[in-house]
């Protein structure tokens, strides 16, 4: 596998190369780029042209890349080819007499960014209609559509402007001009809401809340600015809020050798057994705790588990007439077997 630095020494001198995502860039000067394209066939062995096209990098011009690859029978080696165009007259010499295939992408190019490529055998329109004005792949090329008419991708009501208009507007991506400024819409809407700056915010802020307003003023004296929306705090963690400390006794001191108390996490100072402190309010010292009472259950007619019937029937006490009656059947049974 050959590197990116061993690719671009074999492109030329002139070269730099670099990997990431599995393929070589090797970049070149605009006036090196036949001579890079004939290396890189000739040298590489990339004999397959597969496209050119162009990056519009704003105020830093174009950059045109090739993707040239090299079939063998392992698998395809690739390699990018790229340089950089001014944006003002950007002219790149063509790259038909190396690799035939660049002619239809070189009128893509030319068309859709508006870069000349001198020496070009036909170098007409391709894919835009006559008379079209513009490059539709520059950056400052202004979409009409999306300011004539909802973009067609929304999903809901709300999204895009689409149907009622949104609370404030929102900064357009490249290419998408202020409905206010170009278009149907222009100077019918209202003017966009500047943000003011932090500090006229935080006044603003000061002057409607008095505990802002406080905070400023004690700022201006010296101290350290306070947030509007966040108030310095003057308590720690330990000392809690100003409603907690109002009736809370002092801390009690650990004995020696005990470990340190936390201050999120006060010790416990009464037993289980004796409960909270509500639940031994009106318990004396000495006085023994009570086993607490077994709650009442509820009874309902219309719920039979609440009165339980036995499923069989009990054997009768003494004294009942059943037992008499059994006593005399047993005595008649012993008086036919014995014959007395």
């Amino acid at each position: 596998m050959t590197s990116a630095e061993q690719c671009a020494a074999s492109v030329g001198e002139w070269a730099t190369g670099a990997e990431a995502y599995g393929l070589i860039t090797v970049d070149v000067p605009a006036e090196n780029w036949i001579e890079a394209l004939t290396n890189a066939r000739d040298v590489l062995g990339l004999g397959f042209f597969d496209w050119l096209s162009a990056v519009d990098e704003l105020a830093e011009g174009f950059s045109v890349v090739a993707h040239l690859a090299a079939v063998e029978a392992p698998g395809v080696r690739h390699l990018a080819l790229r340089t950089r165009v001014p944006r003002d007259r950007a002219a790149l010499p063509t790259a038909v007499p190396v690799y035939a295939g660049a002619a239809w992408h070189e009128r893509e190019t030319h068309e859709m960014f508006g870069i000349d490529f001198p020496g070009h055998p036909y170098l007409a329109t391709l894919l835009l209609p006559d008379g079209f004005e513009g490059h539709p792949l520059r950056k400052e090329f202004v979409l009409a559509a999306r300011v004539a008419k909802d973009w067609p991708g929304a999903k809901e009501p709300g999204e895009s402007d689409h149907g009622a208009g949104p609370a404030r507007r929102k900064m357009q991506p490249a290419g998408v001009p202020d409905p206010n400024e170009w278009g149907p819409l222009k100077g019918t809407l209202p003017p966009v809401a500047e943000r003011p700056a932090r500090g006229a915010r935080a006044a603003g802020a000061a002057a409607r809340t008095p505990r802002a307003a406080a905070g400023a003023a004690a700022a201006g004296e010296g101290g350290a600015p306070v947030r509007a929306d966040r108030p310095r705090r003057t308590r720690s963690v330990s000392e809690g809020s100003a409603s907690q400390a109002a009736d809370e006794a002092p801390a009690t001191v650990p004995a020696e050798g005990a470990p340190p108390v936390r201050a999120d996490r006060p010790r416990r100072t009464r037993s289980v057994s004796e409960g909270s402190a509500s639940q031994g309010a009106d318990r004396t010292a000495g006085e023994p705790t009570a086993e607490p009472a077994a709650p009442v259950r509820p009874r309902s007619s219309d719920a039979p588990w609440h009165n339980p019937v036995p499923a069989h029937d009990e054997k009768p006490s003494a004294g009942e007439p059943g037992e008499q009656k059994d006593e005399t059947s047993a005595g008649a049974a012993d008086q036919d077997g014995d014959g007395t």
